[in-house]
């Protein structure tokens, strides 16, 4: 089992930034490639980026490329998401994922273990 805490979620103005964090135990953290996903309300979970088990490859959705970046910190067992030039279209649910495959990830149903979610809400 691997347990995953986000944090760093909040309010924020169109134009501005956030640090997600997503701290992890339980399993050896670096066996696992980590991603983070949204959900809007009313929409269906989709993903955000997601970065290879050593953190040296990562894969963004095409909406976010350029102002999101995910890294890791495998000696703290922790994946952030740093995400600037916030839009409000970003607002969402935004939650943290393990998944036991190699490479980079981008479907849901490839994870094995999800956090709980920090909420991100975008004013204009």
């Amino acid at each position: 089992q691997v347990q995953l805490v986000e944090s760093g979620g909040g309010l924020v103005q169109a134009g501005g930034s956030l640090r997600l964090s997503c701290a992890a135990s339980g399993r050896t953290f670096s066996n696992y490639a980590m991603a983070w996903f949204r959900q809007a309300p009313g929409k269906e979970r989709e993903f955000v980026a997601t970065i290879s088990r050593s953190g040296g490859t990562t894969y963004y959705r095409d909406s976010v490329k350029g102002r999101f970046t995910c890294s890791r910190d495998n000696p703290k067992n922790t994946v952030y998401l740093q995400m600037n030039s916030l839009k409000p279209e970003d607002t969402a649910v935004y939650y943290c994922a393990a998944s036991r495959f190699g490479g980079t990830p981008t479907y849901t149903a490839q994870y094995d273990y999800w956090g709980q979610g920090t909420q991100v809400t975008v004013s204009s």
